[in-house]
């Protein structure tokens, strides 16, 4: 801190190169806190997946479905606490590209397999009251302006009525919100018997189950033994924790993590070399002074310290700057106009800029300063 004086006046000594590296630094991480919050929203629900829950689909394809009869096999294996199926409708709302997850569920056996789905009482029993009723993700109501008492058409895209009518009406009863913030609250879920018996093909069959398993350390003895019950039949299975079931969902449109990831790289790597050229110069032009300083009384880790702080205060000015500018910019919502699940920055990323900022600060100016400690005072002198 008793140098912060001066590393402040040598920053401030050119002025323009200072505030074009802060910049340059400021943009790589308003890129990794705004991307960080797009790769959260596509793997959403991964990372408050149940660890008790497992999927039970079609060895073959998730769009393959399943007999309604397995539940009650599944519910008889050995580990296995309780099962509830759902099926995927794939329909759209007023045109095709308001898109997003609407399934058909049993309420109450599906309230009790996700508590961190929160429902107040009333809306409860007003969902398992009304044969139409419909509840929707606070998220995706948020997104169309939703409210209880509307009455929502879907268009189906595969689940066809009887009749070979395609929208489907339903009263919206209920808005639940997430226990986590990372909860996925952009889901439309209607109850099963009105689907059952209003389309027009499919009669007992679902789209997959989700287990909750007695014990989640033998969870994957559980799953073996799911997929055994159904081995050599007509409709086999493959049983998967619910955190690896939803991370295929967000393959199914590429790996976005490591898009994401590679773009950060490409940026930082980008920023490191100006941010070490900077520091670089910074050095060689002050070759004199730095050797003035050691001969007045400066230890070569103090000259060392110095240049190791005026490294660390432009990635912290530009770093912290940029960090804070990426929270404003996410908490202004989602970019996409709620197709996101869930859109913000998670508390690790936050965690993980701050240690980029120190890392980033060590790495570009850890050969300047280097240099500087190394420098002879006649030598300098002499030039």
């Amino acid at each position: 801190m008793k140098y912060l004086y001066l590393v402040w006046s040598n920053l401030k000594r050119k002025k323009i190169r200072t505030v074009l590296t802060v910049l340059s630094i400021m943009v790589a991480f308003v890129l990794f806190g705004y991307l960080g919050a797009i790769r959260q929203g596509f793997s959403q629900g991964i990372d408050v997946a149940g660890l008790d829950r497992l999927i039970v689909r079609h060895k073959v394809s998730i769009i393959q479905l399943l007999p309604e009869a397995y539940e009650s096999r599944i519910e008889q294996i050995d580990g296995v606490v309780d099962a509830v199926y759902q099926t995927w409708f794939g329909g759209v709302y007023q045109k095709p590209s308001n898109f997003f997850a609407q399934m058909p569920v049993n309420p109450q056996e599906y309230l009790e397999m996700y508590p961190e789905f929160i429902l107040s009482d009333e809306e409860r029993e007003a969902w398992l009251a009304t044969r139409s009723g419909a509840i929707a993700g606070r998220g995706i109501a948020e997104r169309f302006g939703w409210k209880v008492g509307d009455r929502i058409p879907i268009n189906a895209t595969v689940w066809t009525r009887k009749g070979g009518e395609r929208t489907w009406e339903f009263d919206l009863v209920g808005i639940y919100d997430g226990a986590e913030k990372g909860t996925d609250t952009s889901q439309f879920l209607f109850r099963y018997d009105f689907f059952h018996e209003s389309r027009q093909f499919g009669e007992g069959q679902v789209g997959w189950y989700t287990v909750r398993v007695e014990d989640p350390e033998r969870a994957a003895e559980t799953a073996a033994a799911i997929d055994a019950e159904f081995a050599n039949s007509p409709y086999e299975t493959k049983t998967e924790p619910e955190g690896a079931f939803l991370q295929g969902f967000a393959d199914q449109i590429g790996d976005v993590g490591f898009i994401m990831m590679s773009i950060i790289a490409a940026v930082f790597f980008t920023i490191l070399l100006v941010a070490g050229n900077t520091m670089a110069y910074a050095v060689r032009e002050r070759t004199n002074e730095l050797a003035l300083l050691k001969a007045v009384g400066f230890t070569d880790r103090g000259v060392l310290g110095l240049v190791l702080g005026e490294s660390l205060l432009l990635t912290v000015l530009g770093g912290g700057v940029g960090l804070g500018l990426a929270w404003m910019l996410v908490s202004m919502g989602d970019p996409t106009g709620g197709s996101l699940p869930v859109f913000y920055i998670p508390v690790r990323d936050m965690v993980a800029g701050v240690v980029l900022i120190a890392l980033m600060a060590f790495i570009a100016g850890i050969l300047p300063a280097l240099q500087a400690q190394r420098l002879r005072i006649a030598d300098a002198l002499r030039r």
